[in-house]
């Protein structure tokens, strides 16, 4: 009997921020936790506390790696961290409100919400990424991890966007088609790595969670 060497991922989003409350596009703006995040995180955290996990990885930027932090309090893994697990850059949308990004670059607006995968943002404190350039660095990043870790079992804790291309990558749905699936703060969704693909378990699990969480905002 030859072993399992499928690797088993829990992908978790951070908890809320209140940019995510007020509707303003963080990308790679370091927000933190609110309140109401840091609630989300150890209750996710304690869901998570009889699962056995071999390595717990998140993005850099301190709303990932904080909710990460909190399973780590309960599972007593090391926290690995990596910068490729970073939302998506948004350049100039960076810190704007949705209502302010489609009158302020109207045309850019457009073709992001016309799901134009190759669109170049405008610049801002960072260089913005294409949606293209995003789903290959997160995925290559994820992928990656499974790779050098057959037969283990993951967590790992990101962004809404993040989700969203892992979940793209599973079902094998195009970066063109609208997205209408939700990708919650402190959502557990579950993946298994067998042969180099991804493969979705389930998706969105927020019955730790007994107060409303937001879609990715």
């Amino acid at each position: 009997m030859h072993n399992d060497t499928s690797t088993r991922i829990v992908l978790i989003r951070h908890g809320e921020t209140a940019w995510n409350a007020e509707r303003r596009l963080q990308g790679h703006l370091d927000i933190d936790l609110n309140e109401e995040g840091r609630r989300q995180a150890r209750a996710m955290a304690a869901s998570l506390a009889g699962e056995h996990f071999d390595l717990l990885v998140a993005s850099d930027l301190a709303r990932a790696a904080e909710t990460a932090k909190a399973l780590g309090a309960v599972t007593g893994q090391p926290l690995y961290i990596d910068s490729r697990l970073r939302e998506r850059c948004y350049g100039g949308f960076e810190g704007l409100l949705y209502a302010d990004i489609a009158a302020r670059y109207p045309q850019e607006f457009a073709a992001w919400q016309g799901r134009d995968v190759h669109a170049q943002l405008p610049p801002g404190q960072n260089r913005g990424e294409s949606f293209r350039e995003f789903y290959d660095r997160v995925t290559g990043a994820v992928l990656g991890w499974a790779a050098d870790n057959p037969g283990k079992s993951l967590a790992i804790v990101a962004h809404g966007g993040v989700l969203e291309c892992i979940y793209r990558a599973a079902l094998g749905l195009s970066l063109e088609t609208p997205r209408d699936f939700k990708v919650l703060n402190a959502s557990i969704n579950r993946f298994i790595v067998r042969d180099g693909k991804l493969e979705l378990v389930s998706w969105g699990d927020v019955a730790h969670l007994q107060t409303a969480v937001l879609d990715d905002v």
